[in-house]
């Protein structure tokens, strides 16, 4: 399947194990594990080949994995959210769950033993965590109000939905795509604001209205997507999409991401980790032969780019209540602190969405939720809810943009914790500052950047730093990212600030760079 010439013996660590028993093959195995537990299992299988099946081995809470679902386009129902918390429940006071900026969800605690129980669970209500680690195609995103917005240009959820069921053989598990060099990322934008980051995706679709037949004025432009490559964030690298110069009809969507990804699949580098994305099998191809291979697959040439994308609004987070599309129905958009649930929380939110909605429950990329379908007549007791206190759908100017990945609590790759941290400081900066605007600050806690610091106005990315002859935690400081229309990535602009020096630096950025100002000195101006 895979065109290299790189023997066996040369192959790193990754390639070796994935060629010597196909990931997808742990399926099988589940019952097995269950029932030996997790000391006894083979240490391949434990920490690699389980992401297969979304089951993630955690060195800083042994014992107690994590669990990735995949949540096409963020949606699920209430049924769906209930059986999340109950899974979240059985774990007490070690059960969490996480919203990812991918519109997906984590959940925290799970026991090995618990897997045979916990997958029935999730097939009864149509759940799946198959291909959402390691070496596979992560959720595909796009917009968190499909088919509500009605100044949306096109409704990503059928067709997210379609290339989902490609890829998984319908969340069975596609051992096409189970071999990939790297993760895979990819993202479609059905409105004009990028709520999918599209920048940051290996593979994008952005709206794009093309001329009938290349004749101006002819007829009506045709709508589709033109196509961005490329983007990702490492350790090693971070790079934001480029224009593949190719535009596609909505309805050759699907068979444009097979192509991309048999491309990535049978030529993408696999002797170097870090150098494993699709960007690199760019840099070293050229864009053009990338290109004509992508063609080659697809069995005809893409047409060339539409002049410009639709891409020209501000981004919007979606936090409060909208009109839809539909008369007398709203979307409420619930503000998630660093998108951290209880079981408690999921049990509530899915009673809002059934009591209040349709049923229907979605994620943002923000970790933020959004509860579609309120009639008028609901609005009023639904904003007597208590749950609304926690989750407000009118939070303080910094809190509505915080955005924060696991950190140290559960991920042994971060550098430092990262949520609870995070939570602390807004609310201390919200107390000291007076806001016009929202801020959006993004917190990482290593430079995997799963917090995204490079796409916000202040990106913190966690290391280790000294001070006084003292290691302690710090970040390196990013800032000038921007989102929505001419979106690109933010740079570093101070490294290794201590942690414990970092709120002092942070209210004077606000100051001076987004219009703060000390409530102290406002009121003694306006007194």
């Amino acid at each position: 399947m895979t065109d290299t010439t790189t023997t066996t013996t040369s192959l790193n660590k990754f390639e070796k194990f994935k060629a010597q028993k196909d990931g997808l093959a742990i399926r099988d195995e589940i019952e097995k594990f269950a029932a030996l537990g997790w000391e006894a299992m083979d240490e391949t299988d434990r920490d690699h080949r389980l992401k297969w099946v979304g089951v993630f081995f955690r060195p800083v809470t042994p014992g107690k994995f994590m669990m990735r679902l995949r949540m096409p386009n963020g949606i699920l129902t209430s049924s769906q959210m209930s059986v999340l918390a109950q899974v979240v429940q059985r774990y007490g006071d070690d059960g969490c769950a996480d919203i990812t900026t991918r519109q997906n969800i984590q959940l925290r605690g799970i026991r090995i033993e618990d897997l045979p129980d916990i997958f029935n669970r999730f097939h009864a209500v149509g759940l799946t965590t198959i291909q959402s680690g390691m070496d596979n195609i992560r959720n595909i995103t796009g917009d968190p109000v499909a088919g509500l917005d009605a100044d949306e240009l096109y409704d990503t959820r059928e067709l997210i939905q379609q290339i989902q069921d490609m890829l998984t053989n319908k969340g069975e598990g596609n051992p096409e795509f189970s071999n990939l060099p790297r993760k895979f990322n990819i993202a479609i934008a059905g409105g004009r604001d990028n709520s999918v980051h599209a920048e940051i995706n290996d593979l994008a679709f952005v709206p794009a209205f093309k001329e009938a037949n290349g004749q101006e004025f002819s007829k009506p432009p045709i709508f589709g997507f033109n196509i961005l490559v490329g983007g990702f964030f490492s350790a090693k690298r971070c790079e934001a999409a480029i224009p593949l110069n190719a535009w596609v009809a909505p309805e050759d969507v699907v068979a444009v991401c097979r192509a991309v990804l048999e491309v990535f699949r049978d030529h993408g580098p696999r002797a170097n980790r870090q150098k494993s994305r699709l960007m690199w099998l760019i840099d070293e191809w050229g864009l053009e032969k990338f290109r004509a291979e992508v063609d080659t697959r697809l069995g005809k040439s893409l047409l060339p780019a539409a002049a410009k994308d639709e891409i020209d609004w501000e981004k919007r987070d979606h936090i409060g209540v909208y009109k839809q599309k539909q008369p007398g129905l709203n979307y409420a958009g619930l503000n998630i602190p660093v998108g951290r649930l209880y079981a408690e929380d999921m049990f509530e939110i899915a009673r809002l969405a059934e009591v209040f909605g349709s049923g229907e429950i979605r994620f943002t990329v923000e970790q933020n939720i959004v509860i579609p379908n309120i009639s008028d007549s609901r609005l009023a007791t639904f904003f007597t809810e208590p749950l609304l206190e926690r989750f407000s759908i009118n939070p303080g100017l910094l809190a509505r943009s915080l955005v924060s990945c696991t950190g140290a609590q559960f991920c042994n790759f971060a550098l430092i914790e990262t949520k609870n941290r995070a939570l602390e400081m807004i609310k201390a900066l919200e107390e000291d500052l007076i806001f016009t605007n929202p801020v959006r600050i993004h917190w990482t806690g290593c430079p995997n950047s799963c917090g995204q610091p490079q796409v916000a106005d202040i990106g913190l990315m966690g290391t280790k730093t000294r001070k006084n002859g003292k290691t302690l935690e710090g970040v390196d400081i990013y800032m000038g990212g921007k989102v929505g229309k001419d979106a690109h990535l933010g740079t570093c602009v101070t490294k290794g600030v201590p942690c414990e020096d970092l709120q002092p630096l942070l209210q004077d950025l606000l100051i001076k760079n987004f219009g703060a100002k000390l409530k102290q000195e406002a009121l003694v101006i306006s007194g």
